[in-house]
């Protein structure tokens, strides 16, 4: 059992100022002496960065898509622990859900599988005592969630607050606090920096973050706000290790300590551009991670045998990738030297020939252009064939948000495949590239081969290429490994909990995306789906 003080900061909807209300909640805690720890519903880096900053430790994500409802309560338990209080961050708003299955990844499946109480935040700036209403639906749409207070934001004067109050009392609803219009400081670096602001630990971020501190200290109660995330009953189950994550998954023992293999993981002093249980599953596998900041280290660290290149770094530090001559020289050494290599989202691009037009490592024959839409979502893959960070056949559910074109879309061996889709990625030699991000929570397994190929003896040295900054050779396979395209239209499952449900078809979307994929829609076109023994 675990007794964390938590609670979950959600709203109506996007746009009603809960990241930055959560953001300051935790430093205005952290200024105080109390030991937090911040987590965001979903696969969002970027604001789990900020709330990481804020609490003084880094920031978690809780995603039940893509490491499984039944895994939420353990990770948060092991990502709490030494806190006296736990701010998880909602999506979207508390009943919403990407996917269009909140009874699954919506914020309100998440507070209700953690037992903790809900606060809700309002942009009131244009309500009155209709606010009554909208917050007594939201408290009776769903009895496994507790709302316990609600947070005004925007209001437009001490009349107004007066009547937004009143309002809120007549059904019986706590204000834990109320900020006027312009308390609330736009102050967060821009989106499309993504959390590198925070890696790079940035004047602009720590000021941002302070001054939300300030701003949520002077306006709220925040003594009220304690007392309602302590009032969370005590949560069953033991705390996630990844230890004992490695053993259930695979059963190997530990690599030996003087055997452990320098693998570097892209990110900056601040936090690494994954999710934070990567880097403690590597370490727990038996590696000895250090970070490489691709926009700003030139080489690699010493003795490097692997390298990862998560998701988070953003699309749009092109330029500075490209001007990286010499880390790119680095890393398509250690392609070529046959060492293993993961990368996700803009790695994949970074990898290839080039990206808008700026050359980039030539590892991989391929060329990336950046497109006007947005393409995100989840997809439940399937790998065709085996490589350094999956077996051929296993099946895993990843997050994609780019707008990154890559051509061709995948190499003769694909990194994935998906229903409904055509392949995508790279995998060439121990080069496993493709733009779709995963948890290693979900499959801690990955952890372990990667650290196994990272000690595995070298293979023939690859032909280099040209000096001139041509490609490398195209990835080529045998017609044994060649992939296996799912069709489109296929079911697909849903591990909910502990069962799994049949959700039926997928119809793609009208919409066709700039790669004229039928596949890549903006939307989740499946969820988990447990690998077939």
């Amino acid at each position: 059992m675990s007794a964390h003080a938590r609670l979950v900061v959600s709203a109506p909807s996007s746009g009603h100022g809960k990241t930055a209300i959560a953001v300051g909640l935790l430093a205005a805690c952290n200024a105080r002496g109390v030991p937090a720890a911040g987590f965001k519903v979903g696969p969002d880096h970027t604001d789990a960065a900020y709330l990481g900053l804020a609490a003084g430790r880094p920031g978690r994500n809780l995603d039940p898509r893509l490491v499984g409802a039944q895994r939420i309560a353990p990770l948060f338990a092991h990502g709490a622990a030494g806190s006296q209080v736990a701010v998880i961050e909602g999506a979207m708003g508390l009943f919403d859900s990407l996917t269009g299955q909140p009874e699954i990844d919506g914020t309100a499946a998440v507070a209700a599988a953690l037992r903790a109480p809900v606060v809700l935040v309002v942009d009131v700036a244009a309500m009155g005592h209709s606010l009554a209403a909208l917050v007594h639906g939201f408290r009776m749409f769903d009895e496994m969630v507790h709302l316990g207070g609600v947070i005004l934001n925007r209001v437009a004067s001490p009349r107004h607050e007066e009547m937004l109050r009143t309002a809120l009392d007549d059904i019986g609803m706590p204000v834990l606090g109320a900020l006027r219009r312009g308390d609330l400081p736009a102050v967060l670096p821009a989106r499309a920096q993504g959390p590198v602001p925070v890696a790079h630990r940035t004047v602009e971020a720590v000021r941002a973050v302070r001054r939300l501190g300030e701003a949520v200290a002077s306006s709220l109660d925040i003594d009220r706000v304690l007392a309602l995330a302590e009032g969370a009953p005590p949560l069953p189950g033991q705390a996630w290790s990844p230890l004992d994550a490695l053993a259930e998954a695979s059963g190997e023992p530990p690599v030996p300590p003087e055997n452990r293999p320098v693998i570097a993981l892209a990110g900056g002093p601040g936090a690494p551009y994954t999710y934070v249980e990567t880097v403690e599953l590597l370490t727990a596998a038996g590696a000895e991670v250090a970070i490489v900041d691709p926009l700003r280290d030139e080489t690699l660290p010493a003795g490097t045998r692997a390298l990862m290149i998560g998701a988070a770094l953003p699309e749009g530090y092109a330029e500075e990738l490209s001007a990286n001559r010499r880390l790119c020289a680095a890393v398509s050494q250690l392609a070529h030297e046959g060492r293993p290599i993961i990368a996700e989202g803009v790695g994949l691009p970074w990898l290839g020939r080039d990206f808008d037009g700026r050359p980039m490592c030539g590892v991989l024959d391929a060329s990336a252009q950046t497109a006007a839409q947005t393409i995100a979502g989840y997809r439940e893959a399937t790998a065709p064939a085996t490589s350094p960070l999956a077996p051929a056949g296993a099946r895993i559910t990843g997050y994609k948000q780019h707008r990154a074109i890559v051509t061709p879309r995948a190499g003769q061996v694909p990194a994935w495949t998906w229903s409904g889709g055509n392949p995508e990625g790279f995998v060439w030699r121990q080069v496993h590239a493709s733009q779709l991000g995963l948890h290693w929570a979900g499959a801690p397994e990955i952890a372990r081969r990667l650290v196994a190929a990272a000690l595995a003896p070298l293979p023939g040295a690859a032909p280099r290429a040209a000096a001139t900054g041509a490609a490398a050779p195209r990835a080529v396979a045998s017609a044994a490994s060649a992939p296996r395209v799912v069709a489109p239209g296929a079911a697909v499952s849903s591990a909910v909990a502990q069962g799994t449900v049949t959700l039926g078809t997928v119809t793609p979307a009208a919409v066709t995306p700039p790669d004229d994929d039928p596949g890549e829609q903006t939307l989740s076109l499946s969820a988990i789906t447990p690998p077939s023994a």
